[in-house]
């Protein structure tokens, strides 16, 4: 991955610290271990983990609940001028969401080998027919987003 600068880097990693502290909130209260956050100008301005089980809410993804969020803090759809950083891959629907609000780019750490929608099952932001091209780079502190849904999943299992 080529960078600009070191500075550049660091901000990813900063920033995607801050979505990882929201999967860590998840995965204090027995949540799958996602966060989210939006930033724009340098500055967050929305930050979600996923709810889905303690609000029963199969839209209770981190990055819906950020998107809405954000929206919400702008009075504005469109976050045209925004950026996500999301520690795992998102699904289908968020992806979907992604390009429908605007997302300029999205950070990625881990990826979701099962159901990904940005690189490892489908590939929706390569889709040239869509009407918003959301920028994506994927692994971004890679290994903590990773090992805290594995542990978060070997602890399940028990």
């Amino acid at each position: 991955m080529y960078c600009k600068n070191i500075f550049e880097v660091n901000t990813r990693e900063w920033f995607m610290f801050e979505a990882y502290r929201e999967a860590i909130h998840a995965y204090n209260k027995g949540e799958c271990p996602v966060g989210a956050i939006i930033v724009k100008n340098g500055e967050i301005i929305s930050r979600a983990h996923n709810n889905k089980e303690s609000k029963n809410d199969p839209l209770g993804h981190a990055e819906v609940l950020a998107i809405r969020k954000a929206a919400k803090k702008l009075g504005d759809w469109r976050l045209s001028d925004c950026d996500m950083y999301v520690t795992l891959e998102p699904c289908t629907m968020c992806t979907g969401a992604l390009v429908l609000s605007r997302i300029r780019n999205l950070y990625i750490g881990a990826r979701d080998e099962k159901s990904g929608a940005v690189v490892s099952v489908f590939n929706i932001l390569d889709k040239k027919e869509l009407n918003h091209k959301v920028e994506y780079h994927v692994g971004t502190l890679e290994i903590q987003c990773r090992d805290i849904l594995k542990s978060f999943f070997r602890k399940l299992r028990k």
